[in-house]
């Protein structure tokens, strides 16, 4: 009984202190990536939010929400809009060692003038952990 349980203690901690690290799925709120980018004729500064990733050596791929700051001018006759606003966005982050490569896409909501459409982006960035 005594040579089981040392097999069995031995077997746990095999499994549970192991080096190997294969690749692994993640959900996540916050993965500590800044990013800063460009889209729709205006610029973006980002954090990671809530997501998914995949992560395989040292490359980490994310797919989540990105609450975001946009800065853009408004060139609209009359009234003007605050140059910052808050907008939530949606995309893939590529973390290579600590450099954030993502791809946003931001949802430009209807107006009078213009149809609501979605963004495309591009944005580069530093991950902190």
């Amino acid at each position: 009984m005594k040579n089981i349980m040392y097999a069995v203690g031995i077997l746990i901690s095999g499994l549970c202190f192991s080096q190997e690290s294969g690749p692994k799925v993640k959900a996540s709120f916050f993965d500590g990536i800044v990013v800063a980018g460009y889209v729709d004729h205006g610029a973006f500064i980002n954090f990671t939010g809530p997501n998914m990733s995949f992560t395989h050596k040292g490359l980490k791929l994310i797919a989540g929400m990105l609450p975001s700051l946009r800065i853009k001018e408004d060139h609209s006759p009359g009234t003007k809009n605050s140059p910052v606003t808050p907008n939530l966005g949606a995309g893939l982050t590529v973390v290579y060692k600590k450099i954030a490569l993502q791809i946003p896409v931001y949802y430009n909501t209807k107006t009078a003038a213009e149809s609501g459409t979605w963004k495309v982006g591009i944005g580069l960035g530093y991950s902190f952990r």
